[in-house]
């Protein structure tokens, strides 16, 4: 058990964390200095996302099946899980797509190898602030329980309240995927994407992302008190951004191609190509509404009456 822990301590050290980043830069730096990634190169890139997603998945899994002294930390490893899951499934579809030669072109292939140094990076990213939050999420779970029970009793709900809980209602969620399937159905019938049509898909990605960005931020300064609570926001709050960043990258990157490409608007696709795109977006859809839920439990953490387990044994 003690050995299990000193690698826990030591995989999610800041200073590991930051050499994993550094590692990662370098490595993409040396790939992308001949603007082309052979296969052997991507498969090494793949692996390292394969390793670090799966095995935190797993890891985030196992321990939400474990009892805890304070529940609601059983659903925040629950949602940070499922997360992770949508994510890894989304990385073994572009790298299957790709090792199979299925994926032929995703901003413009000129600049497809900076795009995907971009990607890496960012999930690279994503999973070591995973990492990191998991080290004050098991200070949570194991150092605190909570002591009032009871549900606290129903109060009327102001306007805004209102608006954020049918927001993150699981069923408006539901819907918000289910919208963007029939979404990309409707606009892929044609094989074909126009500036507009582009525009509205990014703008529905930027809505979620940033404004579950600014809400989990917003979490983070009411829950200054309860320190471990705070970084497990905060890191959230990072791994949140560096997807939000990513879907700005290929948001960007394919309007400059657009509105570069001989004075087109539009950008006419190969059935895997576009099929690729429309998964991307499904996708990340899922994820920040996964992303979402998992704040309504964040909240609830916050609202939570806890104490220390050793200061809370001499009331009883």
């Amino acid at each position: 058990m003690r050995k299990r822990e000193s690698i826990f301590a030591l995989v999610t050290d800041e200073r590991i964390l930051i050499l994993i980043v550094a590692i990662a830069i370098l490595w993409r730096c040396v790939l992308s200095s001949d603007e082309t990634i052979s296969f052997c190169e991507s498969a090494c890139s793949g692996i390292t996302l394969f390793i670090m997603g799966w095995l935190l998945f797993a890891y985030m899994y196992s321990t939400s099946r474990k009892q805890t002294d304070w529940p609601v930390t059983s659903k925040i490893y629950q949602g940070i899980a499922v997360s992770l899951l949508v994510l890894n499934i989304y990385v073994a579809i572009y790298y299957g797509m790709r090792w199979f030669r299925l994926l032929h072109e995703e901003v413009y292939i000129p600049l497809d190898f900076v795009f995907s140094d971009i990607r890496y990076l960012m999930f690279v990213l994503f999973y070591c602030s995973v990492l990191w939050t998991a080290r004050y999420l098991k200070g949570m779970r194991d150092k605190y329980r909570l002591l009032i029970k009871e549900e606290p009793k129903s109060h009327a709900m102001s306007m805004k309240e209102s608006v954020l809980w049918v927001s993150m209602h699981e069923r408006t969620l539901t819907v918000i995927v289910v919208a963007a399937i029939l979404w990309r159905i409707g606009i892929s019938l044609d094989h074909t994407i126009t500036f507009i049509e582009s525009a509205i898909s990014c703008v529905t990605l930027l809505l979620l992302g940033w404004f579950l960005f600014g809400y989990v931020c917003a979490l983070s300064v009411k829950a200054k008190r309860k320190i471990e609570l705070t970084k497990v926001i905060q890191g959230i709050a990072f791994g949140l951004m560096t997807i939000n960043i990513y879907a700005i990258f290929y948001y960007g990157m394919s309007w400059y191609v657009l509105m570069l490409g001989m004075g087109d608007v539009s950008g006419t696709y190969m059935p895997v190509d576009l099929l690729f795109r429309d998964i991307r977006y499904i996708m990340l859809v899922i994820f920040y509404c996964t992303a979402i839920v998992l704040s309504t439990f964040l909240e609830k953490a916050y609202k939570d009456y806890t104490v220390p387990i050793l200061k809370s044994a001499n009331l009883n």
